[in-house]
């Protein structure tokens, strides 16, 4: 008996573990929307998702908007070209194979390292002098609650994210972080970052500027590399769009250093992900909080 007590005992664990994802999920959902207005998107979203245009009209105008992206080479990123063909397309293969690196048409990056920045930095470095007037930078899963629970939609889908992404609002305000959920990442309990210590922040920072627009004096230039924010906190994960005008006011050497660091830090390849992360909304000229 006592036997059976403990085999229900664990299976009660396993089964209450099982159910902690499911939790977060709900949570999450309450903190976006009420249940009411979830489900009633969630229908309507699913049955009439590409109600706007078709994928299959060929007839689109590309804009002068571009999404920049990193993707594994095991991963399909098609349904960029597919369900949003107005927009201009930079993907990165992170992770290319030999025949991968000999295909002129396929754009590649130095190195697998700092997870998706090095595919945007690569992207605005190799741009920087016909970057269009928007760029969006996003990561290779299209929807789903386990890969993209962190898009700002309903049905965590990028496609309707980014139908519903408005140009003129990146454009007035030039940086645009697309999650609007301050959790994870923004909350109170978050702003005392420990992704960014003080010395990381002058190694990424050292030698370019260190905010934007410029402090008024060099001097001040030099105060803010030594002494860093006391809390840096954004919405996870690494998706937003910028204006043209915004990446301008760094020069291009500044994304140059960005890049080289992630190289050469000693930081693994999540790590100095992570620490971009936390830093892509100061790099465009954004408050630390």
């Amino acid at each position: 008996m006592r036997y059976e007590r403990r085999i229900a005992f664990f299976a009660g664990t396993l089964l209450l573990l099982g159910l902690l994802p499911l939790k977060w999920q709900i949570e999450d959902l309450c903190d976006q929307y009420v249940a009411g207005a979830y489900l009633a998107s969630s229908v309507k979203g699913y049955f009439h998702m590409y109600d706007e245009y078709s994928p299959s009209e060929m007839n689109v105008e590309v804009g002068d908007k571009v999404i920049v992206m990193a993707r594994l080479q095991e991963e399909d990123a098609t349904w960029v070209q597919e369900e949003l063909p107005d927009w201009q397309r930079a993907i990165y293969t992170v992770n290319p194979s030999a025949s991968t690196l000999s295909d002129p048409t396929i754009l590649t990056t130095p190195l697998n390292k700092g997870r998706e920045s090095m595919a945007y930095l690569t992207y605005i470095i190799e741009h920087y002098t016909s970057l269009p007037s928007t760029i969006a930078f996003l990561h290779a899963h299209r929807s789903g609650f386990l890969r993209a629970w962190h898009v700002d939609d309903p049905l965590h889908n990028n496609v309707a994210a980014m139908r519903s992404l408005k140009l003129d609002f990146v454009q007035r305000n030039g940086y645009v972080n697309l999650r609007c959920n301050w959790n994870p990442g923004c909350k109170q309990a978050h702003r005392t970052n420990q992704h960014v210590t003080d010395q990381i922040w002058r190694e990424v920072f050292n030698r370019t500027m260190s905010v934007i627009p410029p402090s008024s004096s060099l001097e001040a230039q030099k105060y803010l590399l030594h002494h860093p924010p006391d809390q840096l906190a954004t919405p996870c994960c690494a998706q937003f769009a910028v204006s043209r005008t915004q990446v301008l006011k760094r020069p291009r050497e500044d994304y140059v250093r960005f890049r080289d660091w992630v190289i050469r830090t000693d930081l693994n390849d999540a790590e100095s992900g992570r620490v971009m992360e936390f830093l892509w909304h100061v790099i465009f000229g954004m408050d630390a909080v």
